[in-house]
């Protein structure tokens, strides 16, 4: 666990930026038990910033996401940011960095093994993601937003898990993907996959696995199914 600012050089590369204020960073990094444990030292908890980092992921998401998918309309585009800035995908986003390794938590949760919670590693990414706007704008904590995959569509968005709760809310049946095609190399595979319900085609997508492609398509059929509400689309 960093002291004061201890550490901190190698979490500045895994972000791939240089703060200014490193006081800011690490007090991003402090857990209320902490704080609380070491008030006589002043230490501030990362609470403020949780709250500001939550309203930047927003924004951020939203402007990626709507410059990224300019045929998405807005429900689809709010399922989407809701899903970047859920907390399984920020918690996954802090893995990726070894977010909890850099956390200063109390001695309660560290015995719990708190500092790997869902909840606490999301919550301390966003209070990261709200001292680095403070510090460096908004452009930079976009860019460390997008290389730690938060926007990442494959990684997630489940658009297949979606498209179920779409079509089981609306009793319309179980969607049933199919590989249509697959071209290419072993190595260099591109797939081609429908997706139908009731034997009935309601989209397709493509990908460089299965897995991305069967995404893609349901994807297509949530557009479709927001848009028509009616009825599941035209006959195979």
């Amino acid at each position: 666990m960093p002291g004061r600012g201890q550490g901190l050089g190698a979490l500045e590369r895994m972000l791939g930026i240089k703060v200014r204020d490193r006081e800011l960073l690490l007090q991003a990094l402090t857990h209320t038990s902490y704080a609380h444990e070491h008030a006589d030292e002043g230490a501030a908890d990362n609470e403020r910033l949780e709250f500001l980092g939550d309203a930047v992921l927003e924004l951020v998401a939203a402007e990626v996401l709507y410059r990224r998918h300019p045929e998405a309309g807005e429900g689809s585009l709010t399922l989407d940011r809701a899903a970047v800035v859920s907390t399984g995908a920020l918690a996954g986003a802090a893995r990726r960095i070894d977010l909890g390794k850099y956390l200063r938590v109390g001695k309660g949760v560290e015995k719990t093994g708190g500092r790997n919670l869902d909840s606490l590693l999301a919550n301390c990414l966003e209070a990261v993601i709200g001292a680095i706007y403070l510090d460096l704008g908004f452009e930079v904590t976009a860019g460390v937003f997008e290389r730690l995959g938060g926007t990442s569509e494959e990684g997630t968005i489940n658009h297949k898990g979606r498209l179920q709760e779409l079509t089981q809310a609306d009793a319309e049946g179980v969607p049933v993907y199919q590989v249509a095609e697959a071209t290419g190399p072993a190595h260099r595979r591109r797939y081609r996959v429908e997706v139908r319900i009731a034997g009935v085609r309601l989209g397709e997508g493509e990908g460089s696995t299965r897995r991305a492609a069967e995404q893609a398509a349901a994807k297509a059929a949530i557009g479709r199914f927001e848009a028509t509400r009616t009825g599941i689309g035209e006959e195979a």
